[in-house]
């Protein structure tokens, strides 16, 4: 990247939840993004017009990370929104950040449930980037977003945070097979946070909020802003020799 041209990031999930505060975050820190939805193109639109007022560019592209075989043609939408919109070949920034949440107990865990998992978080991670890199720059970034639950241990994410911990391996391998074109390559682990995730639970009921915070060094739960600066910082210049780290940001949960 050019000291003058400003950065690009490519947000998955961008469109609401942690994804949309990332989005917001970054082009409130000077950063034009391009964030995907899966279904929600007025939801996504709305993002788009909200990084507009802040005097930044944005555009919308819809993706379903759990379906790899869309992958080079998502790649040549991209190209061509980075062309018509940017005049340029390439991003800087990719957030592998789009998920979903499913809770089951290991022992109820249907074997429809843990494919649909791997397509999203693992699988889809895995393969978007690796269909991306030709239109990453060098001395770019990959932030994989992952989750405290791959070092604390909650009773229904057995097969959620084993998709997150595969992500903290992969962050490594990336890291280190990425480094000879300077991409550094991170994971960002949120812990508890008030979004609509996995139906809301810790936003809305009351109980476990209690007990996500009671078990907060901090003494409550996060919010979505506080992973949106901590993107923000991972991507930042002044970042650039973190890597292949896992960072998480959970308020110190269970330390």
């Amino acid at each position: 990247m050019s000291s003058t041209q400003t950065p690009i990031a490519l947000i998955t999930g961008g469109s609401r939840g942690l994804g949309k505060s990332m989005a917001l975050k970054l082009a409130e820190h000077g950063t034009d993004v391009v964030l995907t939805y899966r279904s929600n193109q007025s939801e996504a639109e709305a993002v788009v017009a909200a990084i507009a007022k802040l005097g930044r560019r944005a555009v919308a592209l819809q993706l379903d990370v759990g379906k790899s075989a869309s992958f080079a043609a998502f790649a040549d939408q991209l190209r061509a929104v980075l062309k018509d919109h940017w005049q340029r070949s390439q991003f800087d920034f990719l957030v592998n950040n789009a998920g979903i949440g499913i809770h089951a107990s290991f022992a109820e865990t249907t074997e429809a449930q843990f494919d649909e998992l791997v397509n999203v978080h693992l699988k889809g991670a895995f393969f978007l980037t690796q269909t991306l890199l030709p239109l990453i720059v060098d001395g770019g970034r990959i932030l994989n977003i992952s989750s405290g639950l791959a070092r604390f241990s909650l009773p229904g994410y057995s097969a959620y945070a084993a998709m997150k911990g595969a992500i903290e391996v992969l962050t490594r391998y990336q890291a280190k097979e990425l480094g000879a074109r300077r991409i550094a390559v991170n994971t960002l682990a949120p812990g508890a946070i008030e979004t609509d995730f996995g139906g809301g639970v810790v936003r809305d009921n009351a109980d476990v909020n209690a007990f996500v915070a009671a078990q907060t060094a901090l003494g409550r739960v996060g919010l979505p802003d506080d992973i949106g600066g901590a993107v923000v910082v991972l991507l930042s210049k002044d970042s650039g020799w973190i890597n292949g780290q896992r960072v998480e940001a959970s308020g110190g949960m269970f330390v």
